[in-house]
């Protein structure tokens, strides 16, 4: 994630702050920026403020910041949801005890995956993949999952010990609200970036056939295993039960990957390869990640990131901060993923050039949903 300041005092601030600690403004991220921005009063009206920038249009915050779970920002003329959680159907029953807490922690890792995949240019809704809107369903008791756009979190994956005790049940050395979250969105993006596309024969080539039986695989990987030397060709153990699962650990970890180093070197801690290669001086020069950067160059600055975070993580007493090894059957489908998102950024900047100037392209654009339900 990029780094922010406040736009009134230029003190660091966070993804998730509602305030600067520094001026006292108050803060909301501006997903037309993508940005977080210093707000002020704007008239009588308690909600609704200006941004401190260049942009003077006046602005609301989400109307779920009323929980305490939202500081992203919507245009003045409405009192409605964010574009994140616009995407909710389903949200927890707030009168049980633990679900408001459960609900801040899954918004707060939803938000990152939606910041993710804007600045991809993901969209979150299309006609042609053969189901329906990213969705998002927080309920407690469910089974964690995606089913024709809708992805279900069980909330007791926001409780630390639950989490854990699950970790070590599955033989998971990795196991995260936002990785729950990067992970079932793959099972959505699969449809709109490879099925029905003309990548289909080169992920079968990769992941395996995707019609092999889905129900028996996963029964066959929770009762037996993962098969002897899965990890000469996967990211994970249960990246080896089908194909579809092989491209949602995958790309869970692209995600990972992308938006870690974007973090590092927003923070100053990742020197780039090629800068030191030729010798220059700091700072580098840098690159839209989500946009320009190669795999190869991706993979050249991963691999000397996560050492040395491993090495810092141990020095802290703490296990492995990356604890993967990924052989190089799995770097071919990372690469894969990779060119997945590249390709449709193409068909999607190609098709901006043909519209308008006041057409809106596709990706911006939010799904349409009523007020979230709320979840048993």
């Amino acid at each position: 994630m990029k780094q922010f300041s406040c736009s009134a005092c230029g003190n660091r601030v966070y993804f998730e702050n509602v305030a600067c600690v520094r001026c006292g403004h108050a803060l909301g991220f501006d997903t037309d920026l993508q940005a977080m921005v210093a707000l002020e009063p704007a008239a009588d009206d308690a909600t609704l403020f200006r941004r401190m920038t260049a942009t003077a249009a006046d602005v609301r915050y989400c109307a779920n910041s009323f929980f305490g779970v939202c500081n992203w920002l919507t245009p003045a003329g409405s009192h409605a949801l964010c574009r994140a959680c616009n995407l909710n159907r389903t949200i927890p029953n707030l009168s049980e005890q633990g679900s408001l807490q459960a609900w801040q922690d899954l918004e707060q890792a939803k938000k990152r995956l939606v910041y993710s995949l804007m600045r991809f240019g993901l969209p979150f809704q299309t006609a042609d993949s053969g189901q329906g809107a990213l969705t998002f369903d927080f309920v407690r008791s469910a089974m964690t999952g995606h089913l024709d756009g809708v992805v279900t979190i069980d909330i007791m994956e926001a409780d630390a010990v639950e989490r854990e005790r699950q970790r070590q049940q599955f033989g998971e050395p990795y196991r995260s609200l936002l990785g729950h979250l990067r992970h079932e969105s793959g099972h959505f993006y699969w449809k709109v970036l490879v099925s029905g596309t003309g990548m289909l024969d080169e992920f079968r080539a990769l992941f395996g056939d995707e019609r092999a039986d889905y129900a028996n695989a996963i029964a066959q990987h929770y009762n037996v295993g993962p098969p002897p030397g899965w990890d000469a060709y996967h990211v994970s153990a249960y990246a080896s039960a089908h194909p579809w699962e092989d491209w949602a650990e995958t790309w869970a970890h692209y995600l990972h990957m992308v938006a870690t180093l974007e973090t590092a070197e927003a923070s100053g801690m990742e020197p780039r390869v090629a800068g030191i290669a030729f010798g220059a001086a700091w700072p580098f020069k840098t690159y839209d990640i989500y946009r320009e950067e190669t795999f190869d160059a991706l993979l050249e600055r991963w691999i000397p990131l996560t050492l040395a975070m491993n090495n810092l993580n141990r020095s802290m007493g703490h296990a492995d901060f990356y604890p993967f090894v990924v052989p190089a059957a799995a770097v071919r489908k990372l690469a894969f993923v990779h060119r997945a998102i590249r390709d449709r950024q193409i068909v999607q900047n190609e098709a901006a050039q043909t519209q308008s100037p006041s057409a809106q392209p596709q990706h911006l654009q939010s799904a349409p949903h009523p007020q979230p339900a709320i979840g048993n």
